[in-house]
C-alpha cells in the first residue's frame, strides 16, 4: 500500500512536468509567433515558452491576480504573454549588441 502512494506521487509529478512542456511549448510557439522571431527548433521554444510562464505567472502575481497553478486557456495566455515580454527583451539587448 505504501508503494502504490509513492508511485502516485511520482505518476502525478511527472505528468505535471509534462504539463510545464505542454504549456511552455504551445506558449512559446504563440509568442514567437508574434514577435515573429526565426529561431527554430522545439527544445528552444520550449524554454522560451516555460521561462515566459515563469514571467507572466510572477508578474500576475505582483499585480494581486493568480499566478499559474493549473492547465487551461487561462495558464497558456499568461505564459504566452510573458514569453512575448521575454523575446522583445532579448531582441532589445541583441540589437544593441550589433550596434
Amino acid at each position: 500500500m505504501l508503494r502504490a502512494r509513492g508511485r502516485g506521487k511520482a505518476y502525478r509529478a511527472g505528468m505535471n512536468l509534462l504539463a510545464w512542456i505542454v504549456v511552455g511549448f504551445v506558449a512559446g510557439a504563440l509568442a514567437r509567433w508574434i514577435v515573429k522571431d526565426e529561431r527554430t527548433g522545439c527544445l528552444y521554444t520550449v524554454v522560451v515558452g516555460v521561462l515566459g510562464a515563469v514571467v507572466g505567472g510572477g508578474l500576475m502575481s505582483l499585480a494581486g491576480g493568480d499566478g499559474i497553478d493549473d492547465f487551461s486557456l487561462r495558464t497558456v495566455l499568461v505564459a504566452a504573454v510573458g514569453a512575448v515580454l521575454l523575446l522583445l527583451v532579448l531582441q532589445a539587448i541583441s540589437g544593441r549588441r550589433r550596434s
